[in-house]
C-alpha cells in the first residue's frame, strides 16, 4: 500500500545516516575526555599522545563511514601525527612537517573555485604583521620551516575562506589557535593557553570535516 497515495503520513528520511550523530558523539566525548584528563605539567607519554589525538582519529572514522574523499582523511591523519609530534618538545619540528603536510591537503580539498584572489589582501594584512612580530622571538633553526609552515596555513586560509560554509569558519579558528600557540611558545606565555589553543583547535578541525558533507567536490570520491 502506497501510504502517500492513501493520505498516511509518511516517514521523514534522516538527512544523515546515523552514524554520523554517533561519530560526532564519540568526538565530542574524546574533546571532553583530553580536557578533563589533561594534567598541567604532566611529563609527555604516549597515553597522553593518543588521548590528545582521539578526537582528530573520531573525525578520520566519520569520514570513512561517509565514503568523504581521501584527502580530507589525509589532512586529519597527517594532523594527528601532528598532534602526538607537539606531545615532545624535542619533535616540535616533525610536528610541524606534519601539520603542513595537512595544510596542503587541506588546500587539495579546497580546491582553486571560486578563486576568489580579493580574498589574497585581507589575510596578507594579518600574516606578515604577526609574524612580523613573531620573527624577532624565534630560533635561527626554526626561522625556514616555520616561514614555510605560515605561507601553507595563509594559503590554506584564502582557501578555506573562498569555500565558504563551514570551511570558512574552520579555516579561521585553525589560524586562530596557531597564532595563540605560537605566541605563547615563542614569544610570551598567554593565561589559558592550552585551553584555548585546543578549544579552537579541535573547533577547526571538526567544521572543516563537515564541510566535506556540503560540497560535491569535497563530498565522495
Amino acid at each position: 500500500m502506497d501510504a502517500g497515495k492513501e493520505g498516511l503520513p509518511r516517514k521523514p528520511r534522516s538527512a544523515q545516516p546515523p552514524h554520523v550523530g554517533r561519530w560526532l558523539s564519540l568526538f565530542f566525548l574524546a574533546c571532553a575526555a583530553y580536557f578533563i584528563l589533561w594534567i598541567p605539567g604532566d611529563p609527555p607519554s604516549c597515553i597522553g599522545a593518543l588521548v590528545k589525538c582521539l578526537p582528530i582519529l573520531c573525525l578520520v572514522a566519520l569520514l570513512r563511514a561517509v565514503r568523504a574523499r581521501v584527502v580530507l582523511q589525509g589532512a586529519l591523519l597527517s594532523s594527528a601525527v601532528g598532534d602526538a609530534c607537539l606531545v615532545w618538545p624535542a619533535a616540535f619540528l616533525y610536528g610541524v612537517a606534519a601539520f603542513t603536510m595537512a595544510h596542503l591537503f587541506y588546500l587539495w580539498a579546497f580546491g582553486l573555485t571560486p578563486l576568489q584572489p580579493g580574498l589574497l589582501l585581507p589575510v596578507v594584512l594579518v600574516f606578515v604583521p604577526y609574524y612580523g612580530l613573531l620573527l624577532p622571538h624565534l630560533l635561527p633553526d626554526m626561522l625556514l620551516p616555520l616561514t614555510a609552515y605560515v605561507l601553507v596555513l595563509a594559503a590554506m586560509l584564502w582557501r578555506g575562506l573562498a569555500r565558504g560554509g563551514s570551511a570558512r569558519w574552520g579555516s579561521l579558528l585553525f589560524t586562530l589557535s596557531d597564532a595563540l600557540l605560537a605566541w605563547d611558545t615563542f614569544a610570551q606565555p598567554l593565561p589559558y593557553a592550552r585551553l584555548a589553543v585546543m578549544a579552537t583547535y579541535y573547533s577547526a578541525q571538526v567544521l572543516i570535516a563537515l564541510s566535506g558533507f556540503r560540497a560535491p567536490g569535497l563530498k565522495t570520491n
